[in-house]
């Protein structure tokens, strides 16, 4: 499980000294995405959510193992009750990933049964021009 893990937080060592609140328009798009495939994850809709996450994302770690990983991760920690973006950071590189644009975003959330939990969700402009989801990290 923590080589799942692991490959699934890259972003969690790639994380900018500076992060910025100010919201351009593709930012905006980045973020929308995040709070997207976070609503499916908060669904339990664990499957769905690797569906629609980027292909580098789909490429470190298989399906089956996503869904199991959040199973033991995100399940115990109930219904998300409030989420607020903290941070946002646009990156052009991230460790083991190709050059490329990506925005990190950190939400200050509470779940049920965990209060004070920080999710770090990174999203990237995939081949088809989108953005999607591609790492995420609950500390």
């Amino acid at each position: 499980m923590i080589r799942c893990i692991a490959c699934l937080l890259v972003v969690s060592l790639a994380l900018p000294v500076g992060f910025s609140l100010a919201v351009t328009g593709q930012e905006k798009a980045a973020i929308d995405a995040a709070k997207q495939w976070v609503t499916l994850v908060d669904a339990g809709q664990y499957g769905k959510s690797w569906d629609e996450a980027a292909q580098l994302f789909k490429e470190s770690i298989r399906r089956p193992d996503w869904v199991k990983s959040l199973e033991i991760v995100r399940s115990p920690l109930g219904a998300m009750v409030t989420r607020n973006i903290r941070n946002t950071a646009s990156v052009t590189t991230l460790p083991g990933a190709p050059e490329g644009e990506y925005l990190i975003v950190e939400f200050d959330t509470t779940f049920k049964d965990r209060a004070g939990a920080i999710e770090t969700v990174t999203s990237a402009k995939d081949a088809d021009g989108k953005w999607h989801v591609a790492g995420y990290y609950i500390r």
